[in-house]
């Protein structure tokens, strides 16, 4: 694998697939639109893209799932958890896993419009890169991952073959600094698995990711502070548990993150980056220990303590 990585003293904390959201009422499924503050379609106005379907939004009464006006559409409903309370930034959300709700949070964008990308001319959200849209670069053939660290969030992609997880070369194609999101919010309309980010300028993109998995990860590293607890800070028995952990998984496993929950327990995670796959990203090699630091059997695990 060639795998993006972080510069020298930066922190990788996760990796998981992402891509642009797909629209799940009715009016709108399997359709996204790129706008501007006056609603007005402007995927033809991003630099560099190439054309993409143009969608329809059926009327309330018609039968019609969706029409396509040209080219191909590649409708797939996606998830994605929510993100970061981080260096600088002013992240709202909160970490607790969501079911949906046939209930919209916004029926203007989620029932008689569903945008991805709300942008002014000269925003962040226009620099977004289009293999994030599943009508412009099929899950298929191409994938996209977010990668985020302790000092930004990256999306790269790379080529797909089926059956070929462990081959991945990836394309460097975005970042932004953790301090340049404004919110990172949950959207629960329907799968309940999409997420609103909000850029320092106001512009915000929808974007999924297919895992609950994923959605949990990032969840857990843009919603959630970073304070992680030095392993030094630790009692011996419970760093020795830390690092009998991470010693036990891949032999490029990073040092172990801890960090004690609302449950009282402590949660104790390891990258390993040549863990990643293509499918599922980084597969969150995970534990949780008590204040004695003796681990705590799988059988006794509650989502909460990952979650919170």
């Amino acid at each position: 694998m060639d795998l993006w990585q972080p510069d020298t003293g930066e922190t990788l904390l996760t990796r998981t697939p992402i891509m642009f959201a797909t629209g799940a009422a009715a009016p709108v499924s399997g359709m996204r639109w790129f706008r501007d503050t006056y609603r007005a379609d402007i995927q033809n106005e991003l630099e560099g893209w190439p054309e993409g379907p143009t969608y329809t939004a059926r009327s309330a009464g018609s039968s019609t799932a969706r029409t396509l006006v040209k080219g191909a559409v590649v409708g797939i409903g996606l998830a994605i958890g929510a993100f970061l309370s981080m260096h600088g930034g002013n992240i709202a959300g909160t970490s607790t896993s969501n079911a949906g709700t046939n209930v919209p949070d916004n029926p203007a964008d989620e029932v008689h419009d569903f945008p991805v990308m709300w942008a002014a001319p000269g925003t962040i959200a226009r620099t977004l890169p289009w293999q994030l849209d599943p009508g412009r670069s099929s899950a298929q053939r191409y994938r996209t991952h977010a990668v985020i660290t302790d000092r930004r969030l990256v999306i790269v992609g790379f080529d797909y073959v089926k059956g070929a997880e462990d081959f991945i070369h990836d394309d460097f194609l975005w970042e932004i600094p953790r301090t340049s999101i404004q919110t990172v919010e949950l959207r629960n309309f329907k799968r309940g698995q999409d997420t609103r980010i909000v850029f320092s300028d106001g512009s915000w993109c929808r974007l999924s990711s297919p895992t609950s998995a994923g959605r949990e990860r990032l969840t857990r590293y843009l919603i959630e502070p970073l304070d992680f607890i030095p392993l030094e800070q630790l009692t011996p028995a419970q760093r020795k548990t830390a690092e009998t952990f991470a010693a036990a998984q891949a032999a490029d496993a990073q040092t172990p993150f801890v960090k004690r929950n609302p449950c009282g327990c402590f949660r104790i995670e390891v990258v390993a980056p040549s863990t990643t796959a293509a499918t599922f990203g980084h597969p969150g090699l995970n534990s949780l220990m008590d204040d004695n630091g003796t681990e705590i059997p799988i059988t006794e695990y509650h989502p909460q303590d990952f979650l919170t």
